[in-house]
C-alpha cells in the first residue's frame, strides 16, 4: 500500500487552529500559505516517492557493523543525499547558518511526513535538527561557525549521547568523564549506549553531543557538562582532519526501526581520549542538552502520529478491499469496512491519530508564539503553554502510535499478524517511542509535578478555560451533525478541571497520590485537549460548509470530532475516578508486589 501524506488535513489545521495566519499578518513570519502549501505538498511527494519505498527493505535488511564502520540499508544513502540536497534538513535552522527558519508548526508537519514514510529514516533528521538547535542556543561562536553550516546543509549529522549502561533515565548516575587540556579543549572518556545514528555511512562527519563530568564536578545532575565531540576533527580551514578517538563498539538487534543503527559508542577507547569542545558552561550541560531533548520529545510525539497515520491508511485500504461475511445493507460478501465493529476500529484509528496530531501541532504553535511574538509577556505565556503541552504531546501521541498500530493489525485479522502485509512492522516500529527521549511515565510525572504548578496553576487553568469555551460553542450550535459532542466534550473538560485542582492540592502535602495518578491524569488531559482541538477543526469546517463549501472533507471533519467526543472523550469520567480514587489501590498494594 502506498503512503499519501495528509497535506490537506495539516494545511486546514494550520489555517484554522493555529496562530500561523496571524503571525503572517503581523509580519512576524515572512511567509504566506502560497508558499507553505507547496512546501507541504513537495515534502509529501518526496516522502511518498523516495523514502517510503525503501522502508520495508530496510526493515528486513537492517544495518551491519564491520571494524567500527556501519553500513546502512540499500538505498538509504542515496535517499539521504537527495533529502539533504533538496534542503529538507535545513528547514528549522536559523538563516545565518544556511537554514530556512520555517515555523515549528510547519517543520513538525514535515517531520511527520518523513517518519510516516519511514521512522527509521526520519529519526536521523530529528536528531540532527535537535543538535543544531542546541548548538544555536548554547554553542560558542567558534563552535557554531565550525559545525552549524555543515550540519544545516546535511553534510554532517548530529547525535545525542546521554545514556550509559548504569544510567538510563537517571542522568545523575553518568560516569563519562572529560578532562580539560591546556589548549582549552577536553578529552572525553566513557561509553554511551542506545545512540541512534551514532555511526553510519550517510554523511562525511558525525557531530556527537556528549554529556560527561569534569574530575572536580559536583555530584548529581549539577555536575554534568556538554561537549561537541566530532567523529573527524576539523581543520582551521574547515576541512576534515584526523579521526577522533571515538568508535562504534556495537549495534543493537531490535524489535523495530531496523533501518536505523542504534550504537554503543566508546569515547577514548584508544586511550588518548576523544577531543571535545565545551558547549555552554562547565557543570551546566544538562540545561543545554534539554534544549535538544525538548525538541526531540515533541518530534518523538510526532513519530507516534506518523506511524499511526501510516497504520491507519493501510487499515482503511485493506478494509475497503477485503470481503468477508454479510453486513447490514450490503448484498453478498461485504467489504469489511461495512461491518459496524470494523467501522468502530477504523474511526478510532483515525480519530486518535488526528487528535494526537492536533496536540502536537498546538504544542508547536505555542513554540512559534513563544519565539516570534513581539510582546515579552505573550512570549512568556506561550512558552509556559508549550512546556505544559510537551509531555502530553510526547506521551499521548506515542501511546497512540502503539495502540493504533495494534488496531491496524486487528483490522487485518490473521493477515496482520504475518509480515507480508506490513501491518506488523508499524507496531514493532512504534513500540520504542513510548520509551526513548524520556519514558511516558516520566512525561506524566513531569506534567504533574513541574508543569501543572507553573504560575500557581494559572497556565493549565487558562488552557482548560479555552477547552471549555470550545465545548460550549459546539453545544450552542445545537445542530444534528454534532450530535452530543458539545455535551460529552464539556463533561471531559469538567473532569479535567476537577482532577487538575485535586492534583494541585495533593502536590504539597500528599505527592505520592499525585504520582500514583499521573499517568491516567495525562491520558485524561489528552482526552479533553484532543477532543477540544478536533472540535475546533470541526467548527471551522462547519463554518466553511455553511458558507457554501462543498469539499466532502468538511463533513468528515465534523463527523470525526463527534465520534471522538461521543466514543473516546467519554473515558474522561472513568479516568477522573482512577486519578482521584485509585491512589490507594496503587500505594497500598505491597502484598501483590511482594509475591515473586
Amino acid at each position: 500500500m502506498s503512503y499519501r501524506a495528509p497535506v490537506e488535513e495539516v494545511s486546514f489545521f494550520l489555517k484554522t487552529c493555529t496562530a500561523l495566519p496571524r503571525l503572517m499578518e503581523l509580519g512576524l513570519v515572512d511567509l504566506s500559505f502560497d508558499v507553505v502549501d507547496p512546501v507541504l505538498d513537495e515534502a509529501g511527494k518526496f516522502a511518498a516517492s523516495v523514502i517510503a519505498p525503501l522502508d520495508r527493505g530496510a526493515d528486513k535488511q537492517g544495518c551491519t557493523l564491520n571494524d567500527g564502520a556501519v553500513t546502512t540499508p540499500e538505498g538509504w544513502r542515496g535517499a539521504y543525499e537527495a533529502w539533504a540536497a533538496a534542503g529538507w534538513n535545513s528547514v528549522a535552522a536559523e538563516e545565518e547558518f544556511g537554514g530556512q527558519h520555517l515555523p515549528t508548526c510547519v517543520t513538525s508537519a514535515l517531520t511527520e511526513f518523513w517518519n510516516s514514510a519511514s521512522p527509521a529514516f526520519g529519526i536521523g533528521g530529528v536528531l540532527t535538527m535537535g543538535a543544531i538547535e542546541a548548538l544555536t542556543a548554547h554553542g560558542s561562536a567558534a563552535v557554531q561557525n565550525t559545525y552549524l553550516p555543515k550540519m544545516v546543509a546535511g553534510t554532517w549529522t548530529g547525535t545525542m549521547n546521554l545514556t550509559e549502561p548504569q544510567a538510563g533515565s537517571d542522568l545523575s548516575a553518568l560516569r563519562a568523564k572529560a578532562v580539560k587540556q591546556a589548549d582549552g579543549t577536553y578529552r572525553v572518556f566513557g561509553t554511551k549506549i542506545f545512540i541512534s545514528y551514532g555511526e553510519h555511512d550517510l554523511a562525511e562527519n558525525i557531530v556527537h553531543l556528549v554529556l560527561a563530568r569534569l574530575p572536580d564536578a559536583p555530584a548529581g545532575t549539577r555536575g554534568i557538562s556538554l561537549f561537541v565531540v566530532p567523529k573527524f576533527l576539523v581543520n582551521a580551514d574547515g576541512s576534515l582532519g584526523a579521526r577522533n578517538d571515538v568508535v562504534c563498539a556495537g549495534i543493537e538487534h531490535k524489535l523495530g526501526l531496523n533501518g536505523s543503527p542504534t550504537c554503543t559508542m566508546a569515547f577514548g577507547a584508544a586511550g588518548e581520549g576523544a577531543v571535545g569542545y565545551l558547549v555552554g558552561e562547565e557543570n551546566r550541560g544538562l540545561a543545554c542538552m534539554f534544549t535538544m531533548m525538548n525538541n526531540a520529545r515533541l518530534a518523538v510525539g510526532i513519530q507516534g502520529v506518523a506511524v499511526a497515520e501510516r497504520a491507519t491508511q493501510r487499515a482503511f485500504a485493506y478494509a475497503r478491499e477485503r470481503r468477508q461475511g454479510r453486513a447490514p445493507g450490503v448484498d453478498g460478501a461485504a467489504p469489511i469496512i461495512a461491518h459496524p465493529d470494523v467501522k468502530r476500529m477504523l474511526l478510532t484509528m483515525r480519530a486518535e491519530t488526528d487528535a494526537a496530531r492536533a496536540i502536537c501541532l498546538k504544542t508547536a504553535d505555542a513554540l512559534d508564539r513563544a519565539h516570534r511574538l513581539a510582546d515579552p509577556l505573550a512570549r512568556s505565556s506561550a512558552l509556559a503553554e508549550a512546556s505544559l503541552l510537551t509531555p502530553v504531546a510526547k506521551a499521548f501521541s506515542t501511546d497512540i502510535g502503539t495502540e493504533v498500530a495494534s488496531l491496524g493489525i486487528q483490522v487485518h485479522g490473521g493477515m496482520g499478524y504475518v509480515e507480508e502485509t506490513g501491518a506488523a512492522q508499524h507496531l514493532r516500529d512504534a513500540r520504542i517511542f513510548a520509551i526513548y527521549e524520556g519514558t511516558n511515565g516520566i512525561q506524566a510525572i513531569d506534567l504533574v509535578t513541574r508543569k501543572l504548578p507553573q504560575e500557581d496553576g494559572d497556565v493549565v487553568e487558562a488552557l482548560i478555560a479555552d477547552y471549555r469555551d470550545i465545548a460550549d460553542e459546539v453545544a450552542a450550535l445545537n445542530v444534528p451533525d454534532f450530535g452530543h459532542a458539545g455535551t460529552r466534550l464539556g463533561e471531559a473538560v469538567d473532569a479535567l478541571g476537577r482532577t487538575t485542582r485535586k492534583m494541585l492540592d495533593w502536590l504539597p502535602e500528599e505527592p505520592a497520590k499525585a504520582l500514583a495518578g499521573a499517568t491516567p491524569y495525562l491520558r485524561l488531559f489528552a482526552r479533553a485537549a484532543g477532543g477540544a482541538y478536533l472540535a475546533k477543526v470541526a467548527l471551522a469546517a462547519y463554518a466553511e460548509r455553511s458558507a457554501g463549501g462543498t469539499d466532502p472533507r468538511l463533513s468528515a471533519r465534523i463527523a470525526l470530532a463527534r465520534f471522538f467526543a461521543e466514543n473516546l472523550a467519554t473515558e474522561a469520567k472513568g479516568l477522573e475516578e482512577t486519578v482521584i480514587g485509585g491512589a490507594g489501590g496503587v500505594l497500598e498494594a505491597e502484598a501483590v508486589l511482594a509475591i515473586a
